[in-house]
């Protein structure tokens, strides 16, 4: 791909991920510094920026010329009044014995793809590294699109008709546990289950991938339980496959960009350290499937 003047594109694997070097996030970037971003997001689906000491007002900034940007959460708020876009991701705030190391660590230790409980789950995803462990807390990317074209026809054929049910509810149970105001739960009720194509036809690139993932979808419609477990774990462990991953080593000041259309991802919870990440989500549209419906 043609890049502009000064920067470099380093492809990570055969399928997914790429460095993008000599980006500087703390300048605005021209119309074609962007349409280049984009690009590249398109082509590895996320891709990675180091030394980046952004503030939060210029991720803002950055994440805004890819779309209008979502709320922090839809059950939590953001860093502050005047961020309220901006999602703290802080192990410090994560209750002891979540993680696999029995300590505070991260409750993104499985393998999803962001707010597809909702009828509009985001675009992209920026985050940003504040603070890391001395060791561990890498985060993966799995290649959804990748996984679809690697199934065998027939395969793909069953599963381009096909609408999933997704569902907050078992994941977003630990809010019930801490909630002496009740609002956690009067939002956890308001999120009702939502339709989505199994096989998601990419807005942009028109490329078929699969939008399925293991903490959010509860299950396929029109199939018996057993089936759509049986489908779905199936597919849980084709599109996660090594050959489709990348894994990111954080450093501090790094910046990761993801098409969470096109993607899964998995925060390892392995470090007893701190961590301290920022997260922006760019606004979405609902999703398409082959037959042309719309969630």
């Amino acid at each position: 791909m043609d890049v502009p003047s000064g920067w470099s594109v380093e492809p990570l694997t055969g399928s997914i991920g790429a460095v993008l070097h000599g980006v500087d996030l703390t300048r605005e970037l021209t119309d074609e510094y962007v349409e280049a971003v984009r690009t590249a997001l398109l082509a590895f689906r996320v891709v990675f920026f180091r030394d980046q000491e952004v503030s939060p007002t210029q991720q803002v900034a950055f994440a805004r010329r890819f779309g209008p940007l979502t709320p922090a959460h839809p059950l939590l708020g953001g860093l502050d009044d005047e961020h309220p876009e901006v999602l703290v991701l802080d192990s410090s705030d994560y209750p002891l014995g979540v993680g696999s190391r029995g300590r505070g660590t991260s409750y993104n230790d499985r393998w999803h793809t962001d707010v597809t409980f909702a009828e509009r789950p985001p675009m992209g995803t920026i985050l940003a590294a504040k603070m890391l462990p001395k060791r561990g807390g890498d985060t993966l990317w799995a290649d959804l699109i990748g996984a679809y074209e690697a199934l065998s026809a027939p395969i793909r054929r069953l599963l381009d008709g096909l609408l999933a049910v997704h569902d907050a509810s078992a994941t977003f149970a630990r809010f019930r546990d801490d909630d002496p105001t009740g609002e956690q739960n009067k939002r956890l009720a308001a999120l009702q289950p939502v339709r989505h194509p199994v096989v998601r036809v990419h807005p942009e690139t028109g490329e078929r991938g699969l939008f399925v993932n293991e903490t959010f979808t509860a299950s396929i419609e029109g199939l018996l339980k057993s089936e759509s477990d049986a489908l779905l774990q199936m597919l849980y462990r084709h599109s996660t496959e090594p050959e489709r991953v990348v894994r990111w080593r954080w450093r501090e000041g790094d910046i990761a960009f993801w098409d969470n259309r096109s993607t899964a991802h998995y925060a390892t919870s392995d470090y007893t350290d701190r961590r301290v990440m920022h997260r922006v989500t760019i606004a979405g549209e609902r999703p398409t499937g082959v037959d042309s419906r719309v969630s």
